[in-house]
């Protein structure tokens, strides 16, 4: 009996196992290489995360858009200048409104708008201060 086919065949085999081995091994190379290079990213946004976070507490809080009425500017610059809280009717005073309850009503409207902005806070009922 000839068993040199059955030997070609198992050499055949042996080849085709060893070229599929070697593939394997180039596939998890790569893969390591992409793993490493993905824990070494997740590394920098964590890191980035951190500093931001960190360096978040230190920057200006951005004001919230004003309504579209002349007068809310106007009521900010009042606040700007005064030294302690000031009533709705300092406020229509100061913008030279008259001192009607219309317009005193008018102002502390608007004055509870900004407190819902978050821009004046309401530290007793009917006085109103720049937020901190």
């Amino acid at each position: 009996m000839n068993i040199q086919p059955l030997l070609d065949a198992l050499g055949l085999q042996e080849d085709a196992a060893r070229a599929l081995a070697g593939d394997l091994r180039a596939q998890i190379d790569d893969l390591q290489t992409r793993l490493r290079e993905a824990e070494t990213h997740l590394e920098h946004l964590a890191i980035t995360r951190k500093t931001v976070t960190g360096l978040a507490d230190r920057l200006p809080a951005v004001a919230p858009d004003l309504p579209e009425h002349p007068d809310y500017p106007r009521i900010l610059a009042t606040f700007n200048h005064a030294t302690g809280p000031l009533r709705a009717k300092d406020v229509c005073e100061a913008l030279g409104h008259e001192l009607l309850p219309k317009n005193v009503e008018g102002t502390r409207a608007k004055l509870k708008r900004l407190v819902k902005l978050g821009i004046l806070t309401e530290a007793d009922t009917g006085n109103f201060a720049r937020k901190q």
